[in-house]
C-alpha cells in the first residue's frame, strides 16, 4: 500500500510561494495500476516524484506499507528505491559507457543480485531491440532509448514502477508494445504512470487528474 496524507508542495520563487500540490490525500493498493492527468504544470511530475521518495512533501506524510518515508535517512531511501522501485524518466538517465544489454543489468548489478541475462534479453526482445543489445545509447534513436530505460525499469521486478510519459517519444506501434510490456508488469508490480494520453489512461484501473494542485478522480 503507498498512501499519502494531507500532502503538499510548495516552492519559493523569487520571493514568491507557489503552491503546487495542495492537501493530497491517496491510497494505491499494491498491484492497481493509476494513470494521472492534467494540463503541462498541473503537478503530475511532482506528484510522482513525491510518491516515489525523488522529493519531499513541505507537508504530510507519505507511507510505503505503513513506513513513513520521511522517517528514513538518505541511505535508507536509496536502498528502499532501489530494492522495491523502478523508474522510467522523460529524460532516460542511461549509462552511456555501456551497452543496451548491460544498461537493462544495472540495476540487478546494483542491487548485488544474479544478472538474468535470459529476462534481461526477453525484454529487449519483446520491445524490439533484440538486434541493438550490443549498441551503446548514443547510437540508438529517442525512441529506442526511451524502450530500453523502460526495460531497465522493470527488470528486476519492483514492487512500484513510476512512469513518467513513457511513451511520449514513441510511435503509435512502439508505444503499444511499451504498453504491453507496462501491462504485463501489472502481475508484479503497482504502476503509476502521468501521461497525456487518454487512450493510454484508458487501460488503467484508475484515473486521477490534477487541478490547480487538487485531485479529483
Amino acid at each position: 500500500m503507498l498512501e499519502l496524507s494531507a500532502v503538499s508542495k510548495s516552492y519559493v520563487i523569487k520571493d514568491r510561494q507557489i503552491e503546487v500540490l495542495k492537501n493530497v490525500s491517496l491510497k494505491i493498493p499494491r498491484g492497481e495500476f493509476v494513470a494521472v492527468l492534467g494540463r503541462s504544470g498541473s503537478g503530475k511530475s511532482t506528484l510522482l516524484s513525491l510518491m516515489s521518495g525523488l522529493d519531499v512533501p513541505s507537508s504530510g506524510v507519505i507511507r510505503f506499507d505503513g513506513v513513513e518515508i520521511q522517517s528514513m535517512n538518505e541511505d535508507e531511501l536509496t536502498l528502499f528505491r532501489r530494492d522495491r522501485m523502478g523508474f522510467v524518466f522523460q529524460s532516460y538517465h542511461l549509462i552511456p559507457s555501456l551497452n543496451a544489454l548491460e544498461n537493462v543489468l544495472l540495476p540487478l548489478e546494483l542491487a548485488n543480485k544474479r544478472k538474468d541475462f535470459g529476462r534481461a534479453k526477453d525484454l529487449l526482445e519483446m520491445v524490439g531491440l533484440k538486434d541493438r543489445m550490443n549498441h551503446r545509447p548514443s547510437e540508438l534513436s529517442g525512441g529506442e532509448q526511451q524502450r530500453l530505460s523502460i526495460c531497465r525499469a522493470v527488470v528486476h521486478r519492483p514492487a512500484f514502477i513510476f512512469a513518467d510519459e513513457p511513451t511520449g517519444n514513441l510511435d503509435t506501434n512502439n508505444g503499444q508494445v511499451v504498453m504491453n510490456l507496462l501491462r504485463e508488469m501489472k502481475e508484479d508490480s503497482t504502476l503509476i504512470m502521468v501521461t497525456h494520453d487518454r487512450a493510454l489512461a484508458n487501460e488503467s484501473h484508475r484515473q486521477i487528474e490534477i487541478r490547480d494542485g487538487e485531485i479529483f478522480e
